[in-house]
């Protein structure tokens, strides 16, 4: 049990490490390439063999944005990799795969409906 929760812990810590790097990593790069100015780092999660780290992206223009972006990140892949290389003091570096958050967009509709109820005295 204990193995599990540390493994846990281990797995989680290494996400949050990846999202605060990959978020300034992006964010430096969005200076440099204005069309990365309109998505937002929202969450990373990790392989369970940590071989792969998926990135997900938020932009308040929705998933058209983010598909026009998604070919700009491409681009940036490899350099983001030797980045996070030698910023991150590990074995090995993950491979990166950008996708669109589509949970966040789904907790923006539900906080609507809520507000739209609570707006009507309803809750």
């Amino acid at each position: 049990m204990f193995d599990h929760r540390a493994r846990d812990i281990k797995k989680a810590q290494k996400e949050r490490l990846l999202l605060r790097e990959i978020s300034a990593l992006l964010l430096q790069t969005a200076t440099d390439d204005p069309r990365l100015s309109k998505v937002v780092v929202s969450r990373v999660s990790l392989s369970p063999d940590k071989g792969s780290c998926t990135v997900f992206f938020y932009t308040t223009e929705g998933k058209e944005a983010f598909d026009e972006a998604l070919e700009v990140l491409k681009l940036y892949k490899p350099s983001l990799r030797y980045a996070l290389a030698t910023k991150i003091r590990s074995r090995y570096t993950p491979n990166l795969i950008f996708r669109f958050d589509e949970l966040h967009e789904k907790s923006e509709k539900m906080n609507a409906i809520f507000q739209q109820l609570r707006d009507k005295g309803d809750v």
